[in-house]
C-alpha cells in the first residue's frame, strides 16, 4: 500500500481547506492548517486526510469575508488603517497572493514581517503560527507548489487582519547582548515557557500554550528572516508571552518541580491519538525543541496539555 508523502499529504489538505473560513464559533481560529502541517511534518502523513475531516465535521466555520477593494501596497496609510480590519481578511490575502505570485516568497516575508510583528499577540499569535507552519510547508515543498504559497498568503493575510498589538511593550532587557543570537535566544525562551505552562495549574488548559507556541513559530521562521529582523522578532515573541502570563492571571512557580514525563516523539504520538489540535501543535514544538536545544521542559510541557485536554475529550 502506498504512503503519502509530506507534501502529497499538505497539497490534498490545503485543497481539501483552501475555501475553509478562518475562524469558527465566537471567533475561535480554525487550526486545521496548522495542526495538519503539524502531523504531516512529523511523519503522520498518511494521517492527514482523516484528521481534516473529522476537525471539518466537527466544527462549523464561518464563511470568509467576501473582497472589498485592493489594498494598495505602496500607499503605507492604506494598508496601516487596514491593520485590525477582519473584514478586509480577503483584501489582505489578495495582497499576499499577488506579491507572492511576483517575488521570492523570503522577499515577501521580509518586507511584511516587520509591519506584522509589532500585532503578534492578535487572536492568541495565531497568525504568525499559521505563517510560520505555512514557511516551512514552502521551504520544504519549494517554491513551486502553489498551494503552499497560498496557505502562506492566507496566513499573512489572517495575521495581518486580526493585528493586534494588545497592550504588548516591547524593550530589550537590561544587560542584554547587542549580539545576542536570536535563535538560541528563542530556544530558551520556549523552553522557560514551556516549563512554566506544565507546572501552572489551569482554568482551562489551551490559553496559555501560545505563550510556548507563538514563540515556537518565531522561531520556526527567524533563520529566514534578514539578520537585522531576527534579534526584533525575539524581543516581541518574549514581550507577548510575558503579556500573556497577564492576561490570564498566571503566576510562575519558578520552584515548582518538573512531573516526569516520557520522550517528546511519544508524546506527539499520544497528541495525534487524542486528535486535538492544540495538543498536537504543542507536542510538535517539543519534539522540535528537543532537536534544537534539549531540555526537559519541553515534555513537561506537552504531557501536561496531553493530559488535561485529553480529558476534555472524555
Amino acid at each position: 500500500m502506498a504512503h503519502l508523502t509530506y507534501t502529497d499529504a499538505m497539497d490534498e489538505a490545503l485543497d481539501r481547506l483552501r475555501s475553509v473560513g478562518y475562524e469558527h464559533g465566537r471567533s475561535f481560529v480554525n487550526h486545521a492548517p496548522m495542526a495538519a502541517e503539524a502531523l504531516a511534518h512529523m511523519g503522520y502523513a498518511d494521517e492527514v486526510p482523516g484528521w481534516v475531516e473529522g476537525h471539518l465535521r466537527s466544527h462549523s466555520f464561518h464563511d470568509v469575508p467576501e473582497r472589498r477593494f485592493a489594498i494598495d501596497p505602496a500607499d503605507e496609510a492604506e494598508w496601516r488603517h487596514a491593520l485590525g480590519e477582519f473584514g478586509r481578511v480577503a483584501d489582505w490575502t489578495a495582497l499576499f497572493e499577488r506579491e507572492l505570485a511576483e517575488a521570492p516568497w523570503t522577499e515577501v516575508l521580509a518586507r511584511w514581517w516587520p509591519r506584522l510583528l509589532p500585532g503578534m499577540s492578535g487572536m492568541l499569535t495565531h497568525g504568525v503560527i499559521r505563517t510560520a507552519h505555512a514557511v516551512r510547508a514552502v521551504a520544504t515543498a519549494g517554491p513551486g507548489h502553489r498551494r503552499q504559497l497560498t496557505e502562506l498568503a492566507q496566513g499573512l493575510g489572517y495575521w495581518a487582519a486580526r493585528y493586534s498589538e494588545g497592550g504588548v511593550v516591547v524593550a530589550a532587557d537590561p544587560g542584554e547582548d547587542p549580539d545576542l543570537d536570536a535563535a538560541a535566544a528563542l530556544d530558551g525562551l520556549v523552553a522557560e515557557f514551556s516549563g512554566i505552562y506544565a507546572t501552572l495549574p489551569h482554568r482551562h488548559p489551551v490559553p496559555l500554550i501560545h505563550s510556548v507556541t507563538g514563540p515556537a513559530a518565531v522561531r520556526l521562521v527567524v533563520e529566514h528572516l534578514p539578520q537585522e529582523q531576527r534579534l526584533p522578532s525575539y524581543r516581541v515573541a518574549r514581550a507577548v508571552s510575558r503579556t500573556m502570563l497577564d492576561w490570564f492571571h498566571a503566576v510562575p512557580r519558578p520552584a515548582a518541580p518538573l512531573p516526569d514525563a516520557p520522550d517528546a516523539a511519544a508524546l506527539f504520538a499520544e497528541a495525534a491519538q487524542i486528535g486535538d489540535e492544540h495538543a498536537i501543535k504543542l507536542a510538535e514544538v517539543a519534539v522540535r525543541h528537543e532537536a534544537y536545544a534539549p531540555d526537559p521542559r519541553h515534555a513537561a510541557a506537552a504531557q501536561a496539555a496531553n493530559r488535561a485536554i485529553g480529558r476534555l475529550y472524555r
